[in-house]
């Protein structure tokens, strides 16, 4: 399994685009792609890697909050554009197709008749396991303003672990545990900011997950640029966890 990070920013970092990832499934470069999270950024990032329209298989929205949902109209209008015929898989928290459906027709009123293929909506019920292919989904609520899933997809012999916006829980720590990597919003250095999680918090998450591959990701855009210094400070402390701080266009492969 690959993951390239489209970006890593929160909803105002002007230097970092939209946190979303793009996740390749089988070794084809034309099929079993996953994207998680499309907020305003996120499609020009997908567009720039020149795919083909029938290449993505699901989307994912952890949460309605904008920076990690109201790029998918636009995704959807290229996808129209291109001639795209194969259907769309989105999944997201309950009520999902209800709100995408909503934010089509206000970004482009009368597009969903016109589209083209169909998109196939499931609302996923927190910590029951469905499966979409060769992939295998679970989920479980984090600690947010708005309502968010945090997800676990497993294929095969592999797991990860995206956090989507907010703090850990009981439920997002027992659903990361045993998992190859943990993808999880750190928004500052301690929990000081309600609703978003910390380095701090993160790397206490992944050790009682016992994972040791830790990616931090929507940092707070003014302690992004201070956080490779306080990592360092915490390096002996973690030293069984390796600390990832991705960028735009950085790659996984488990």
């Amino acid at each position: 399994m690959e993951i390239c990070f489209l970006g890593v920013g929160e909803a105002c970092d002007g230097s970092q685009p939209n946190t979303s990832l793009l996740l390749k499934t089988v070794p084809q470069e034309t099929a079993g792609r996953i994207l998680l999270d499309c907020g305003f950024s996120v499609p020009h990032q997908y567009f720039a890697l020149a795919p083909g329209p029938e290449e993505l298989e699901i989307l994912w929205i952890s949460h309605f909050h904008g920076d990690h949902f109201f790029g998918t109209p636009l995704l959807l209008l290229w996808f129209w554009e291109m001639g795209r015929q194969k259907p769309l898989h989105i999944v997201g928290p309950p009520g999902v197709e209800t709100i995408i459906k909503q934010a089509i027709e206000l970004a482009y009123p009368n597009l969903l008749p016109r589209l083209g293929f169909s998109l196939l909506f499931l609302g996923i019920e927190p910590e029951k396991k469905a499966k979409i292919g060769d992939t295998v989904w679970q989920a479980a609520y984090n600690e947010h303003a708005q309502p968010c899933l945090s997800l676990r997809i497993e294929l095969h012999d592999k797991a990860i672990f995206y956090s989507g916006d907010g703090r850990p829980t009981p439920m997002t720590q027992e659903l990361a545990d045993g998992c190859d990597i943990i993808i999880h919003e750190a928004y500052g250095f301690e929990d000081t900011t309600p609703g978003h999680g910390s380095i701090g918090s993160c790397l206490t998450f992944a050790c009682n997950a016992g994972v040791t591959l830790l990616a931090l990701v929507h940092m707070q855009r003014d302690i992004r640029l201070q956080s490779k210094t306080a990592i360092k400070g915490l390096a002996d402390k973690y030293a069984e966890i390796e600390i990832l701080l991705p960028e735009n266009g950085s790659r996984i492969v488990l």
